[in-house]
């Protein structure tokens, strides 16, 4: 199985299965003398771990990172970094059933279709745990972004917009916790072996100008590629995305620095704030295989560090690209 490989300048090569040893990710082309962030690392994975509240999934993984290569005091040698998190809560046996018995909405038939051989046990390779891996990458393209734009940074933030029909008040969206009315409905639906989906936006601020090659590595079509690589993710949308058909040309094109561009014309950002937004289907685990397993009625609420730390590895890969493009 090839296309493990995410990136151009900087790349990530994320391996590992759900009830494996460990998950892990090589970064390679990454920067010397960067300095490392273990806070930053341990928080971001803190907000993506499993088993937090009573609506995530109950599989309790501490996810404690181990850095095997790529640092000596502290800084980037500029050399790959390996990084792998090992697994230590797996209940392999409540996965023994769908060995023979694919689950509906899951990639276990056309894995094993595909491949002739796969691991069933928590869905192996294609488990929503393989986001650990985009986090750590991620979070080392922040630590390499912030340092590199110390006087004036990059800031990514997503939020959900919406889940099932709960459309979020603008004083909602950026709130640590999820409003007590979804919580709730989280709740009902883990308990009753029912999913739900949602809208989440992204953006970008303090956007650096002349990111993206704009025939084939446009700053979109990449930024597309990584977010639609998450495997809930069913759809992305730029600046005014689907409710561009609504405006007429004279509308739409009325200012250059339209929110409709989304931050982005020709492929290339403009400065300004780079806003998309996601559509994620409901989780594929419902009635008696969600009952049984331990699964995530709404996959947003840790989705959303996984949303950021690959906008911050696509924007990391652009930078590093863009100091290519001038001698």
């Amino acid at each position: 199985m090839s296309a493990n490989i995410f990136g151009e300048r900087l790349k990530m090569i994320s391996f590992g299965e759900s009830h494996g040893p460990s998950y892990g990710v090589v970064i390679d082309g990454f920067p010397a003398n960067v300095n490392l962030d273990i806070n930053l690392l341990l928080k971001n994975l803190a907000r993506r771990k499993p088993g937090q509240n009573q609506f995530v999934t109950a599989r309790n993984e501490d996810d404690q990172p181990e850095i095997l290569s790529g640092f000596f005091e502290d800084k980037s040698l500029g050399t790959p970094i390996a990084v792998i998190v090992r697994n230590k809560n797996q209940k392999s046996q409540d996965y023994n059933q769908i060995k023979n018995q694919p689950r509906i909405g899951h990639a276990d038939d056309t894995w094993q279709n595909k491949f002739g051989h796969a691991d069933h046990r928590g869905g192996g390779r294609s488990s929503g745990r393989e986001t650990l891996n985009r986090v750590i990458a991620g979070s080392f393209a922040e630590m390499f972004l912030k340092q590199k734009f110390s006087k004036q940074t990059p800031t990514i933030g997503a939020y959900p917009v919406q889940i099932a029909d709960y459309i979020f008040a603008e004083n909602e969206r950026k709130q640590s916790d999820l409003p007590l009315p979804v919580q709730a409905l989280l709740v009902e639906a883990k308990q009753n072996g029912e999913s739900y989906g949602g809208i989440v936006e992204c953006r970008i601020q303090n956007m650096p100008k002349g990111l993206g090659q704009p025939i084939f590595h446009k700053f979109k079509s990449d930024l597309a590629q990584a977010m639609m690589s998450i495997g809930a993710v069913n759809g992305f949308e730029l600046g005014a995305g689907f409710t561009s058909n609504d405006y007429k040309g004279t509308e739409f094109h009325s200012k250059l620095d339209s929110e409709n561009y989304g931050g982005i014309r020709g492929g290339i950002t403009t400065g300004e704030d780079v806003v998309f937004r996601l559509v994620f289907k409901p989780t594929s685990s419902i009635k008696d295989v969600a009952k049984k397993g331990r699964h995530d009625p709404c996959i947003i609420p840790r989705a959303i560090p996984v949303v950021e730390s690959m906008a911050w590895f696509v924007l990391a890969d652009h930078v590093l690209w863009a100091m290519t493009d001038r001698v």
